[in-house]
């Protein structure tokens, strides 16, 4: 069934026959008022107007459809300020994880990283989510790029390969969760009081997100707040010791490559997740935009504040420099009490960061749902609003990935989100040549060549974090790229037989290729 208060339209009636996966809308848009201006109505080269060519064509579905589901669309609408803490969980969650840079590189190279990354990577990704992300406010996010510009079946491509990371990231934080809080109870160092652990805190926090969206939202700031506020007490007290010359420490001879660079895109991706919670903001044309610039900020310091205090404050050990070494150094600077503190920040970070995860994973099988690439039954919506099938296949996911170690989960997600990101990068390009007078809200202020020249390095980036991988976790990622090569095929042939029901909301614009227009080429396809 579609979302809630919306009509359906049956993929069977609606699609094209040169384009399976094409649906068009059964009825005219409930915010279309008839009056556009003809440019706006213009038609690509397939006959059907590109998704996302004006901002009319989303008012309806913004506005919340009709009448009967405007008051349901209001009450999950996330404002500003729960979104940079979702993205903010969505790509950090604090500085925890960020040790093993300077156990890997020393203090420069960690301090350098974090530095550097940020404008190789963090921020094309943030510019590209935000022009895309505005273009196409829905729940589809990222899919809806690839597949708008790409086609269908690279559209699904992306959504396995990105759905599949985030379940495999969020298998981590239930486990870390437990790390924390081992020292203490130390029963939940394994056996099954730790696998009944993990199973009772993935039901709590899937719980969280069948609530809502606004209560994750809020939930993820009074657990920021709580996680940030030991590392500013860290930094005032470290002060009086720091040594700047400890930063300047660096043994280019004594290098672990693979794990400093796996070590800081973990700590700086993610940015385009929250394009898959679109649909669920408020004024999201310039809503996503403001919130990506803020987290951007908010992340970036949130790194380097401790990094700068923890490595300028206490000798260096570069064998002491693993995962939840802040907590060793909190109690060196302050005492028991200040390393209990970080503690219980780290792990309910961890809380944060899983709910702001499956809350993208979950909405993204939702907006996959609404444009009929999955079953029917992943666009239901509980009474709160949520993708209740979305969550428990994100909480089976994460269940059943649970037992592998920290260092293999983080490869193998590094690995498919690298794949996903090369195919965002091709699609923004695609949409800046060949549609580029199509309405953003948001727009990068860079020309078409500009905008190339930017996406260089994070590609070329790419293609180390892929180069330095290991054989066993490239052979299992390339598995699993490979299971969603045959799964598209798999499921439109299920739809053919009609043993599950598929279905396009009509309150969304046409889905279509971009393709180049038969006029001149010095005139736009979309004026």
């Amino acid at each position: 069934m579609a979302a809630a208060g919306r009509p359906e339209v049956s993929r069977a009636a609606a699609r094209s026959p040169d384009h399976p996966a094409v649906a068009a809308p059964a009825d005219p848009h409930p915010g279309d008022t008839g009056q556009e201006k003809p440019a706006e109505n213009t038609e690509s080269a397939t006959g059907a107007a590109p998704m996302g060519e004006c901002t009319t064509e989303y008012r309806g579905l913004l506005d919340g459809g009709d009448a009967g589901a405007s008051s349901q669309s209001s009450l999950r609408k996330v404002s500003i300020f729960p979104l940079i803490f979702l993205i903010f969980y969505e790509v950090s969650g604090g500085p925890f994880g960020i040790e093993d840079s300077v156990g890997a590189a020393g203090p420069l190279l960690a301090i350098a990283g974090f530095l550097v990354l940020p404008v190789i990577w963090s921020i094309p990704e943030a510019l590209v989510t935000a022009e895309l992300g505005t273009m196409f406010p829905e729940n589809g996010g990222y899919v809806v790029w690839v597949a708008s510009a790409l086609g269908p079946y690279w559209g699904f491509q992306q959504g396995w390969m990105k759905w599949l990371s985030g379940v495999i990231d969020n298998a981590l934080y239930p486990v870390l969760f437990l790390d924390y809080l081992k020292s203490g109870v130390p029963a939940l160092g394994g056996g099954a009081p730790r696998a009944f652990a993990v199973v009772g805190l993935t039901a709590v926090l899937t719980l969280l997100n069948y609530r809502g969206l606004n209560v994750v939202g809020w939930v993820a700031i009074c657990l920021g707040i709580f996680s940030l506020l030991p590392f500013f007490v860290i930094g005032l007290i470290a002060l009086p010791k720091l040594r700047p010359a400890r930063w300047l420490v660096v043994d280019l001879h004594n290098v672990d490559w693979n794990l400093y660079l796996n070590t800081l895109f973990w700590n700086l991706n993610y940015w385009d997740s929250i394009s898959t919670l679109s649909g669920e903001v408020k004024n999201p044309g310039k809503t996503l935009p403001k919130a990506l610039f803020y987290a951007v900020i908010f992340v970036v310091v949130g790194y380097l504040y401790p990094l700068l205090a923890g490595t300028g404050a206490v000798p260096l050990d570069r064998g002491q420099w693993t995962d939840g070494y802040f907590a060793d150094i909190a109690k060196l600077l302050g005492g028991a009490w200040l390393m209990w503190w970080v503690q219980a920040a780290a792990a309910l970070s961890n809380m944060g960061m899983f709910v702001a995860e499956m809350s993208s994973d979950s909405y993204q099988l939702l907006g996959m749902a609404e444009r009929g690439m999955l079953p029917s039954f992943f666009a239901a919506r509980s009474r709160y609003g949520t993708p209740l099938a979305g969550i428990l296949f994100s909480a089976s996911g994460v269940l059943l990935l649970s037992t592998m170690s920290f260092q293999e989960i983080v490869a193998a997600e590094n690995f498919l989100y690298c794949f996903g990101m090369l195919l965002e990068f091709a699609a923004f390009v695609v949409h800046r040549v060949r549609r580029p007078d199509a309405a953003r809200p948001y727009r990068v202020p860079l020309g078409t060549a500009g905008c190339v020249a930017m996406l260089v390095p994070p590609t070329a980036l790419i293609a180390v974090v892929l180069a330095l991988s290991t054989l066993k976790v490239a052979v299992v990622s390339l598995g699993a790229v490979a299971v969603g090569l045959v799964l598209q095929p798999a499921l439109r042939f299920v739809e053919k037989k009609r043993w599950l029901r598929f279905s396009v909301n009509p309150d969304l614009p046409e889905i279509d290729v971009v393709r180049p227009s038969a006029a001149p080429p010095d005139q736009p396809l979309v004026r």
